[in-house]
């Protein structure tokens, strides 16, 4: 008999990584469980993920499904560089912060992590660490890892990717985009996904589902068959190779296959906006005070300064993270599952602890 072990009732802003499954993607894992299929990635579910992901990024690409965003990163820059290359990153990128250390102790890499006001690299911040080739004793920077959306919540145009894969296409580096939130990206954009990958020169993508609806996968997605190689062997090598892979790329042809990835990344951006609209109304008409909004509202997170002490108890009804903790700053996340009643309880919440 299986037991209930959590309050189905219960919600948060914490991350898009604490929703359940979407019912049409445990529906299809489900229809992928019968029978038999041959394991490690030749059963016909991980055939038919190739052709899915070829309508959206065009032919000559190849998947590699994975198990999650962390071991899809490290695969992806590890197929890209020789083991004495670095890799120039935002300061606030996932690989930089928040992956314990794995491109640096797991795939060999010395990252070059560069401060920026919004998450967005540019061709001139990259600059400040694009240099010293040939110097036996510096790590040669031979790629660039942008992240879709940021870390931040902001997103690349497709004209600002091409100015960078330009400008590191130039140099002689390659262009990898961690794309954990690629299509909360999209639906924010307005546009399909490979206007902002692969027609803006991104070569290598780690493609995210867990945080859209998946229950676990990510997938390694070369854009560029010459940026890459050895992911065969390295997927293997860095324990992302599933033996039972069907039940990955089955959550991939469910989401990717019609228009659920579109709709559930819709769906927790406008929650957001939801949710930001709230505050700046809350604001302008004095029942919110002392809420600073710290970024853009271009996806589906919110970073705002709260008021000494409001976060702590805010968080006894709804659980967030803290971003900053020096200055207040904390992080709220929409997903595909939130609700408008979730959004209208956290602002009464809200305004209850600011009235304190």
């Amino acid at each position: 008999m299986t037991e209930e072990l959590h309050d189905l009732d219960s919600r948060g802003f914490a991350s898009d990584n604490y929703s359940g499954i979407h019912p049409e993607i445990l529906e299809a894992i489900s229809v992928a469980n019968g029978a038999h299929q041959i394991a490690y990635g030749e059963d016909v579910y991980t055939s038919r993920l190739q052709d899915v992901f070829a309508h959206h990024f065009g032919e000559g690409i190849e998947a590699f499904p994975v198990f999650n965003g962390t071991g899809a990163n490290v695969l992806s820059l590890q197929s890209m560089l020789p083991r004495w290359g670095a890799v120039i990153c935002a300061a606030t990128a996932h690989i930089n912060t928040d992956e314990g250390g794995a491109p640096e102790r797991i795939g060999g890499l010395k990252l070059l992590p560069i401060a920026t006001p919004d998450g967005k690299l540019t061709p001139e911040l990259i600059d400040q660490e694009a240099w010293g080739w040939g110097d036996e004793h510096r790590a040669q920077p031979l790629a660039v890892s942008i992240t879709q959306t940021t870390e931040l919540g902001t997103a690349y145009t497709a004209e600002e990717v091409r100015a960078i894969a330009d400008h590191v296409h130039k140099l002689g580096m390659k262009l990898h985009m961690d794309g954990a939130r690629i299509s909360n990206a999209a639906a924010s954009l307005g546009q399909p996904l490979r206007a902002f990958t692969r027609d803006a020169g991104v070569d290598v993508l780690s493609f995210g589902g867990t945080k859209n609806g998946m229950m676990l996968g990510e997938c390694v997605v070369v854009l560029n068959p010459e940026a890459a190689t050895g992911l065969s062997f390295l997927r293997k090598l860095n324990m992302q190779l599933s033996s039972k892979m069907r039940f990955i790329s089955a959550q991939f042809i469910a989401l990717l296959g019609g228009d659920l990835w579109l709709r559930n990344a819709s769906h927790a951006n406008a929650m957001a906006a939801r949710l930001r609209t709230a505050l700046e109304d809350g604001i302008r008409d004095g029942e919110i005070t002392g809420v600073t909004f710290t970024q853009a509202t271009q996806s589906n997170a919110i970073f705002v300064i709260l008021p000494a002490g409001v976060a702590d108890r805010l968080r006894t009804h709804f659980r967030f993270y803290d971003w900053n903790p020096a200055t207040g700053e904390v992080r709220w996340m929409c997903g595909f599952d939130t609700t408008e009643d979730d959004i209208d309880s956290f602002i009464a919440a809200l305004k209850q602890e600011l009235s304190v």
